[in-house]
């Protein structure tokens, strides 16, 4: 017996080994240093849902077979090569680097075996996202289909597992990227200016966890700093009456508060006299969250909370400000778009997803906002972790409406389809419900620039009504309505005023822009764009603290935020604090750090 588990064993490492020899990044563009680090054998090894951890599960991500085939085709009974999952088919990092279009789909296809000490649990499977559409077969059948290409998803796949053997897994995948109305952000079919390449498939990481037939299946955290307490809302299946939700809240493996309610009721927690959640202190409390039937736990997982509140109010002088935990305090960051020269929209490992947030801190940032993308959930857990504010835009997408560049208020809102509507209220709830409880998102953006944007006063509304613990953009840049929370200006290069609402607080959503060309870090040689451009780190450096000079007059009577664009140079954009590839900082960062902590101080 113990010969045949050797040689087992044998089997499993060989067969391991010629998967991992048939895998190599694709194309010959830049790469970031994470690339060489990368194990095509277990890519993205990390647990992808930091706030809702359970012991148990495993990572499918690996070598899978693909086929591209025209839209409408049958299930593949072949195959075209391997795909290195979760890199999106039109990375370096998938192995394959093609594009797809709106006529074509792409289908994936692997095993997996079940662990044998899951046996009488239920079986989930969880995708953290697929863009655009995913059609899901498990033992060749269909069990479900998800639209939205930002959010995780999952299926009970228990009904259709196999006793005995492996279980076979094939996703296929539809994406119309810029010739559809879905959310899609900077992705067009021909890349060019702010442009970016198309996304297209698995681009987050796909698993499988067992749990109990009672379980919890997701959690809302919403901290009250005024009150003295959280409140958690456990969403569950399979519960009686009688089951109850148990919260325990620990600080470094202290109890601090317990609470509990009936299963689908919110439960009410104290937590006396709290360590509030800040970037100067990201203090994050241990949560304990389990289902609780006849005074026995079903199911329990491990979570996290940061007492923090986000508010506006008027300073002395009668301007509206943004306040954090009942202070006035200036929110300044980049604008952060999230790509990655051999990923695309997918770090190459969570190393360096963390390394963005944790290098736009060591610029003197205290806020990020994440532009038109929307980032696995181990990115806000770094946001989270770090100590760092983020505004979460709303991916762009249908089309754009006509409007004069400086005419801000006369714009036309865009008239959209009843299914393009539908589509984006399903999708920015989803978006929604996957940072809900991360302290460090403070800012709703639902729309960017008048792009795609429509009946701007109900989709606020809708905003507000769904999460009212937070502050509300309605339109970063965009046709302005007297609605939400501030009124946000863009203007590049250099930081102005072009309006000042009474009412609500003034933001500059977007200035700056100043870009540097470095040779041996462009996306492509002979083609790159910025607002304006220098030849020298120590000349962009100079125009970046001149900016930030101006940027603190601007301050005691208006702004009380602003947003520099950007974190980095993204494709043909060379405006970047980085290189594409994360290799170079453009700028003096000792220059930088001293001129924004200065810029945030103004309020202080």
């Amino acid at each position: 017996m113990k010969m045949i588990n050797r040689l087992t064993m044998a089997a499993v490492l060989l067969a391991c080994s010629v998967q991992a020899q048939d895998w190599k990044p694709a194309g010959d563009r830049i790469k970031t240093e994470w690339a060489t680090r990368i194990d095509p054998k277990a890519p993205l090894p990390e647990y992808p849902r930091p706030q809702m951890m359970r012991e148990a599960w495993q990572n499918l991500n690996g070598l899978w077979d693909y086929a591209l085939k025209p839209a409408g085709s049958n299930v593949p009974s072949s195959f075209d090569g391997k795909i290195l999952v979760p890199y999106p088919v039109e990375s370096s990092l998938s192995g394959v680097m093609k594009t797809v279009g709106e006529k074509q789909e792409l289908w994936y296809h692997r095993t997996f075996s079940i662990p044998a000490g899951w046996k009488g649990k239920d079986l989930l499977l969880h995708f953290g996202a697929v863009d655009w559409k995913a059609d899901v077969w498990v033992n060749d059948v269909k069990i479900g289909s998800h639209v939205g290409g930002y959010t995780p998803f999952s299926f009970d796949i228990t009904p259709w597992i196999s006793k005995t053997g492996d279980q076979k897994l094939v996703v296929r995948v539809w994406d119309p990227t810029d010739k559809g109305y879905q959310p899609r952000g900077k992705q067009v079919a021909d890349p060019r200016g702010i442009w970016y390449t198309a996304v297209t498939g698995i681009w987050q990481t796909v698993w499988i966890e067992p749990v109990p037939r009672a379980h919890l299946h997701s959690l809302r955290i919403t901290p009250n700093i005024d009150g003295g307490n959280l409140t958690v809302s456990g969403l569950t299946e399979g519960i009686r009456p009688g089951d109850m939700v148990e919260v325990k809240v620990f600080d470094e493996g202290i109890l601090k508060g317990t609470g509990r309610a009936a299963a689908g009721e919110e439960v009410l927690v104290p937590v006396p006299d709290a360590k509030l959640w800040a970037p100067e202190h990201p203090f994050l409390y241990d949560l304990e969250v389990s289902l609780v039937r006849d005074g026995a736990a079903v199911d329990r997982v491990k979570s996290y909370a940061g007492m923090r509140k986000i508010s506006t109010k008027a300073d002395a002088n009668g301007v509206w400000r943004m306040q954090l935990n009942n202070k006035d305090y200036f929110q300044f960051g980049p604008l952060d778009q999230g790509w990655w020269p051999d990923g695309l929209y997918t770090a190459p490992t969570d190393e360096a997803l963390r390394f963005d947030v944790v290098q736009t801190k060591a610029f003197g940032f205290n806020m990020i906002r994440k532009h038109v993308k929307v980032e696995p959930a181990r990115w806000y857990y770094h946001c989270d972790k770090e100590g760092i504010l983020v505004w979460q835009d709303m991916p762009s997408g249908d089309r754009n409406p006509r409007w004069e560049q400086r005419n801000y208020f006369a714009g036309q809102e865009l008239v959209r389809s009843v299914a393009s509507e539908e589509n984006f209220h399903r999708e920015w709830k989803e978006i929604m419900d996957l940072c809900i409880s991360n302290p460090s998102v403070v800012t709703w953006v639902p729309f960017n620039e008048a792009w795609g944007q429509f009946k701007t006063a109900e989709v606020v509304d809708r905003t507000k009504t769904y999460d009212p613990s937070r502050l509300v953009n309605p339109a970063s840049g965009g046709n302005h309505y007297d609605v939400g929370d501030m009124l946000d200006m863009h203007h590049y290069p250099d930081p102005v005023m072009g309006l000042y609402d009474s009412k609500r607080v003034n933001v500059l959503g977007e200035y700056g822009g100043i870009g540097l060309a470095l040779e041996e870090h462009l996306w492509e040689k002979n083609r790159n764009w910025g607002y304006v451009q220098y030849k020298t780190s120590g000349e962009v450096t100079d125009k970046y603290v001149e900016y930030t000079q101006k940027l603190k007059g601007l301050i005691p009577n208006g702004y009380s935020a602003a947003i520099y664009t950007q974190t980095t140079d993204v494709e043909i954009e060379v405006n970047g604090l980085m290189t594409y590839d994360r290799k170079k900082m453009k700028l003096d960062v000792e220059r930088v750090r001293k001129a924004n902590e200065a810029v945030i101080a103004t309020l202080k």
